[in-house]
């Protein structure tokens, strides 16, 4: 276990940081560039960015928000939502993101990794799971694609593989069972997946209170800390969680 990051997260909606419960019930959390320079200044290791209603006529406006909160931070920005092909790499790229994160895409077309990995690297490519618990799958998590709204009958964790095998540079594993419900991460999820692949993890969905986050490191074998709400809705910061996590042995850049 190296050093673990913390990663707050912008999820965006017609140019506003929203943050819901299971992705829905949306609430304006602020200004993605006001946000983005925040975070960095309270500590934050890295920031990602997921455009949650993405479509293509919105990649004008999408690569705008980019390009002004890449303007303010000098931290690794990841990008995702609504990237479905090596030419939307290249524009999102260009506007100024360090990674990007695929999701939907990747899940229907997994060669998409695989070039983009072959192409800008492995460590800036990202693939997002989010998932369901179903207990017909092996691994009792079942993939769903289209922000959390359709089940693809895929295994969580042998997707998560796949995609390692594919050239993926770091996985984030998001449950909808506990996406901004500020109950805790869903550890069993984490850890399962976290178990099977090699690379780094993002903890994601669910951070509400201090001990959350240690149990994602402890318990769920987490590299990469992402939260939203706790941030956004100035629940906790930064400084606080890291303050946190070295007090308890876990090793983080103050």
């Amino acid at each position: 276990m190296g050093v673990i990051k913390i990663m707050p997260c912008l999820d965006m909606k017609e140019g506003r940081v929203v943050k819901g419960v299971h992705f829905v019930d949306l609430k304006d959390a602020g200004d993605p560039v006001e946000n983005a320079s925040f975070y960095q200044e309270e500590g934050a290791d890295e920031l990602a960015m997921l455009d949650i209603a993405a479509t293509v006529e919105n990649r004008k406006t999408r690569l705008e928000w980019i390009r002004n909160v890449s303007s303010v931070i000098n931290i690794p920005l990841t990008v995702g939502g609504g990237i479905g092909s090596l030419e939307d790499y290249d524009l999102v790229f260009q506007a100024g993101a360090d990674k990007i994160s695929v999701n939907s895409a990747a899940v229907q077309n997994p060669d998409l990794i695989n070039q983009a990995a072959k192409i800008y690297g492995s460590e800036k490519v990202t693939v997002a799971i989010d998932a369901r618990r179903n207990r017909e799958m092996a691994s009792g998590f079942e993939v769903v694609v289209s922000g959390g709204t359709k089940p693809v009958g895929r295994d969580a964790v042998d997707w998560a593989k796949q995609c390692e095998d594919l050239g993926a540079g770091v996985i984030l594993p998001t449950s909808m069972d506990g996406d901004g419900t500020q109950e805790g991460y869903d550890l069993e999820f984490i850890r399962a997946i976290s178990d099977a692949v090699r690379l780094p993890v993002v903890a994601s969905g669910g951070a509400g209170k201090l001990e959350h986050f240690y149990q994602a490191v402890v318990e769920g074998g987490a590299d990469i800390l992402l939260a939203a709400s706790v941030f956004h809705f100035r629940l906790l910061n930064i400084h606080q969680v890291k303050t946190y996590l070295k007090e308890k042995g876990i090793d983080v850049h103050l």
